[in-house]
């Protein structure tokens, strides 16, 4: 009898193994394919197919789903522009026209909607399987920003709801199999915020002043996001009193804060506040780069002058 079980279960570990042995031969052809033909390439789809049968909510899978389908669905497509900067980008072309204007040309990604919307079923399954891994959550929040370009409206609805469930259950969250410590997800989220305001345009810039008030609520502490008010302020609305406001807010709990005393003299001398600007370029020489206390110094004398 004794014999009996020992046989039973290296039999049992036998399965075990042979069924993790093939799981990671899914991996490993995968990755093969991939360097051979890129996400998309030859005998991809194939292999996932069979993959997800042998273990349907494997991680790797159901990232790779994604990879696959949002890679399929793009297609290259070239816009002309007389701006220097279109969504963020510089031109992969510049000439000029009969009149001298240069007239540059920018490459941009177009997406097959049914292709994308597979690769949005994809990340949704691997979301719903894996609800706090975040890396599954950026996926989609950077689809939709690659997606909607000039008007980011799903990516900001996607990323204040995951603000709002981040600040309710602070702990659990993983970033590539790793729990993340307290400052990583405002740092992602400032990541967002620079993309919006990169993409330059309306849309994009309110986008921006949404998702910087949300953190702002959500993580007081964290000065970032009112820098991010002050320079919508400042950069958009050329509303440099309440700019002003933002940076010397900044400055009360960190009054070495570069960006905001770099900011605010340059909303002071705007708004022509000679007195505010003297205030504020004496804190840049201080605790600016070398430059900066060249240039502030420089103007300092000629403002006192």
């Amino acid at each position: 009898m004794k014999k009996c079980f020992v046989l039973c279960v290296m039999l049992m570990m036998g399965i075990v193994l042979s069924a993790q042995t093939a799981k990671q031969d899914f991996e490993r052809r995968y990755n093969l394919l991939v360097a051979k033909g890129g996400l998309a390439g030859v005998g991809v789809e194939t292999l996932l197919e069979n993959w997800e049968k042998a273990d349907s909510l494997n991680e790797a899978m159901l990232a790779a789903r994604f990879d696959y389908y949002f890679t399929k669905a793009q297609s290259s497509d070239v816009v002309k522009r007389t701006s220097k900067k279109y969504l963020g980008m510089d031109p992969v072309l510049t000439i000029k026209d009969s009149l001298g204007t240069d007239v540059c040309y920018f490459q941009v990604s177009v997406f097959d909607d049914e292709l994308y919307g597979e690769a949005l079923r994809a990340v949704d399954k691997a979301i719903a399987a894996y609800p706090k891994k975040l890396e599954f959550r950026f996926m989609k929040a950077n689809a939709y920003v690659a997606y909607e370009k000039e008007s980011p409206d799903m990516a900001l609805v996607s990323l204040l709801s995951l603000a709002e469930e981040v600040a309710a259950s602070k702990t659990g969250w993983e970033y590539e199999g790793e729990e993340i410590d307290p400052a990583f997800f405002p740092e992602a989220m400032q990541e967002y915020c620079y993309t919006f305001f990169s993409i330059d345009t309306p849309s994009a810039y309110e986008a921006f002043r949404v998702l910087s008030e949300k953190m702002m609520v959500l993580y007081p502490d964290n000065v970032e996001f009112l820098n991010n008010i002050g320079s919508y302020h400042l950069s958009v609305k050329k509303d440099f009193k309440s700019a002003l406001k933002c940076y010397a807010k900044v400055l009360k709990s960190r009054p070495d804060d570069y960006i905001a005393i770099r900011n605010a003299s340059l909303a002071a001398r705007r708004m022509g506040n000679v007195k505010q600007e003297i205030k504020y370029l004496e804190l840049l020489a201080k605790y600016g780069t070398e430059k900066d206390r060249m240039l502030a110094n420089a103007r300092l004398d000629s403002l006192r002058k």
